[in-house]
């Protein structure tokens, strides 16, 4: 860090700088010293400058010699006269590099000035840039939350519906099983009363035929007892056969009512499963731009694929 000078500093460095016969300058003045700001060292060398004319003329004065010679006062004036001129000259050499050097520096600055002016503009212009943005990109996400909040809550819906249509279809699987062993139980009943009417018609068919010789006279209410029984059991197959057609009817209809009922839960499930990927696809359009409009397309699509 660079300590403090004094102008007594300043304008001794001065006398040495000139007595090696160079003009003192700033730079010269700090070099000499080692030390000093510029505008301080600026500040004494202009008094140093001021001074110099009173020093040369009491020097002048204490050179001065009592009664010497015209000629040679003469030309000690005339030496002096030049050397007061030389000395003036270089005062103002140094006073009109300072003004350039002060007006090269207003000019720099005033670039600068009109370079943080331009910056400044571009920053306003950035600021209101960013919050327009930042205005927009809050309306678009409202808009997204909304449209978000309003696909979750048709989400539910379509559960709630496929939950639905799932007991529908349990139900419904439930009844064609129940229709199924209704079916298979009224079978069993007919092979059952089959085979006994069989079994029936065989002992009495095995009777006749052994006690033909012995009940002849027999045989005529026989073969009527046979051919009622005959006409018993064609009418129980005829009612087994009815029982068994409609049963297989009804199995027939809980069947499709059972596929039917899965293929809508199959159709639901589709849809959900697309529903699923919407806040991905929401999120995607509002990156390419028009996010409102490419949502609700989207969501009229899944709306008008709905089962």
């Amino acid at each position: 860090m660079a300590r403090g000078i004094t102008e007594s500093d300043v304008h001794t460095a001065a006398d040495e700088i000139v007595g090696a016969g160079e003009r003192p300058t700033v730079e010269r003045i700090r070099t000499h010293l080692g030390t000093g700001s510029p505008n301080t060292v600026t500040r004494w060398l202009e008094t140093w400058w001021r001074a110099l004319g009173a020093r040369l003329d009491a020097h002048q004065r204490s050179l001065s010699v009592p009664e010497a010679p015209e000629t040679i006062t003469k030309l000690a004036g005339e030496w002096w006269a030049l050397a007061l001129k030389h000395a003036r000259s270089e005062a103002e050499n140094g006073f009109a590099d300072k003004q350039v050097a002060l007006l090269t520096a207003q000019e720099a600055l005033g670039r600068e000035r009109e370079g943080f002016a331009a910056e400044a503009m571009a920053l306003r212009e950035a600021v209101a840039e960013a919050s327009q943005s930042e205005r927009l990109a809050t309306a678009r996400t409202a808009e997204l939350q909304r449209l978000v909040s309003q696909l979750e809550g048709e989400i539910k819906e379509l559960v709630r519906q496929r939950d639905a249509a799932l007991r529908r279809a349990s139900d419904a699987e439930a009844s064609r099983q129940t229709v199924e062993n209704r079916l298979q139980a009224l079978a069993d009943e007919a092979r059952v009363e089959r085979e006994g009417v069989a079994q029936h018609v065989r002992a009495i068919e095995d009777r006749a035929h052994r006690e033909v010789d012995l009940a002849r006279q027999e045989a005529k209410d026989l073969r009527a007892q046979l051919a009622a029984a005959s006409r018993v059991h064609a009418a129980a197959e005829r009612a087994s056969s009815q029982s068994a057609e409609r049963a297989k009817l009804q199995a027939a209809e809980a069947s499709r009512d059972a596929c039917a009922q899965r293929a809508r839960a199959e159709a639901l499930e589709e849809q959900l499963a697309k529903l699923k990927d919407l806040p991905a696809a929401l999120e995607a359009a509002w990156r390419q731009g028009s996010p409102t409009a490419k949502a609700r397309k989207f969501a009229k699509k899944q709306e008008s694929a709905g089962p």
